[in-house]
């Protein structure tokens, strides 16, 4: 294979264009690995990977029709037949309705840089503390499993109106379960670089938990005083976050649309004072300052790479303020232009009390570890089900007294909003369902006085 930089992979594909218009994406990732199970170190690795996708932009007497073709290891000698699909697909499509001018500013700082690396160098200090960990587990008769996920991805993105940006994004996410005589319990942490992940901290909860979990109580399904950590909050608000699209509100498809037509932008969601917002400068989750978009859908264009991106409110003192656009849909709905960035964070009144503090301030409740296998049953109502998963906790008196069994739940998060009880303090944390998608979260924990499991679940 003939090799090639990705930025000059952007400049090619562009020089290569004869369509009215054109946007090429290079992304370049590096991503280190390593997995345990049984207190043994299993497999390790790094791998590299690159696509470039290339939308060619043709004008006719109607408007602008867009072509895009994406392809993984394109090396230079395959640069032109990719850019020559993207504008036979051009050819072949209707005008789009989300057509709109090219991005002309934005900052290049780092263009003619190397892509960012990643590699095993990245584990160094959490290697030899999951080392004693593994030993202090087999001792006391535990067994841990789990893995730890470094990438690094850095984005060429130019365009033929002379627009040039590169951003690069490191993900990093540490995940551990342990299983005991006191059943199975998880702990999870995202991070940047590694360096602030503690893993006797993580091991010393694991412990906790599996210690609770040695008493077994059985409950029945029903509405219960639920404390939801950071994990489970913020699997529920990215379900939020993602149904926030402005144009599906707007036509009438989702629980943010108001009766009669419009949205419902400006009206209070919340009990309690709560902020939900994104942005990109946000410290520990910094994520890329502008837009990059490799396909159009009802909640992004390719017209709007390299749109700047800022700070945005989506829920503001407990009021729904914003909706994710595009500037297809802003025109329409007539909303400020919001586009989504990658990071969600939830945050409420000054003074939120600790995990720890709500427990021991809990007459009779349940403490949830976390929630898996989320799926949307009602969009109108944005209504989700679920499962617990590893640990469900009785708490009476302020103090844990055991693990109960797993149930389904059944919750609209924008419902539960409008019954919240208590907002915790807030810090960062890893959404478990959504991890694969969306890593960089911080959230409170959550009192919810009538959390609905709806039905006692088998799962272990």
């Amino acid at each position: 294979m003939s090799t090639i930089r990705p930025q000059d992979a952007v400049e090619r594909a562009l020089a290569l264009s004869r369509t009215d218009g054109c946007v090429v994406i290079a992304d370049e990732s590096g991503t280190a690995n390593l997995r345990w199970a049984g207190n043994t170190l299993t497999t390790n690795g790094v791998t590299r990977s690159s696509r470039l996708t290339v939308i060619a932009l043709r004008e006719t007497g109607d408007g602008v029709a867009a072509g895009v073709v994406s392809r993984a290891a394109v090396d230079a000698d395959g640069i032109e037949e990719l850019v020559r699909a993207a504008e036979a697909d051009a050819a072949a499509n209707e005008p789009a309705e989300d057509a709109a001018p090219l991005v002309t500013e934005g900052p290049a700082g780092g263009w003619d840089d190397g892509p960012a690396e990643t590699g095993i160098g990245v584990f160094e200090g959490v290697a030899p503390a999951l080392g004693e960990a593994f030993a202090e587990a087999e001792a006391a008769d535990r067994r841990l499993y789990g893995f730890a996920n470094h990438m690094v991805t850095s984005t060429f993105l130019g365009n033929s109106a002379g627009l040039r940006l590169r951003h690069d994004q490191p993900t990093g996410l540490l995940e551990l379960n342990a299983k005991g005589a006191g059943g199975s319990a998880w702990s999870g942490v995202s991070t940047r670089d590694f360096a602030d992940v503690d893993v006797r901290a993580l091991t010393g909860d694991l412990t906790r938990r599996l210690g609770w979990g040695e008493r077994r109580v059985d409950l029945p399904a029903g509405r219960y005083e639920t404390i939801l950590p950071p994990t489970a909050v913020a699997d529920l608000m990215i379900c939020l976050y993602w149904s926030a699209g402005a144009r599906d509100a707007q036509d009438g498809r989702t629980v943010f649309s108001a009766p009669g037509g419009g949205t419902r932008v400006g009206q209070e969601l919340a009990s309690l004072p709560v902020t939900l917002s994104s942005d990109p400068a946000a410290p520990g989750l910094e994520c890329a300052p502008f837009v990059i978009a490799h396909a159009s859908s009802r909640e992004s264009s390719v017209f709007d790479n390299g749109l700047g991106l800022g700070a945005t409110d989506w829920i503001r003192d407990g009021a729904l303020t914003s909706l994710t656009q595009t500037r297809h849909s802003a025109q329409r709905t007539g909303l400020p232009l919001t586009p989504p960035a990658d990071n969600l964070i939830m945050a409420g009144p000054e003074g939120g009390a600790s995990l720890e503090d709500m427990v021991a301030r809990t007459e009779r409740g349940l403490l949830l570890t976390c929630l898996w296998y989320i799926r949307e049953v009602d969009p109108q109502r944005l209504l989700l089900t679920g499962l617990t998963r590893d640990g469900v906790f009785l708490v009476e008196d302020g103090e844990v007294v055991g693990a109960v069994n797993n149930f389904r739940f059944n919750e609209s998060p924008v419902d539960l909003l409008s019954r919240l009880a208590e907002v915790g303090r807030t810090g960062r944390t890893l959404p478990r369902e959504w991890s694969d998608y969306f890593t960089r979260a911080a959230m409170p924990p959550l009192r919810v006085a009538d959390f609905n499991m709806s039905t006692v679940s088998q799962a272990s």
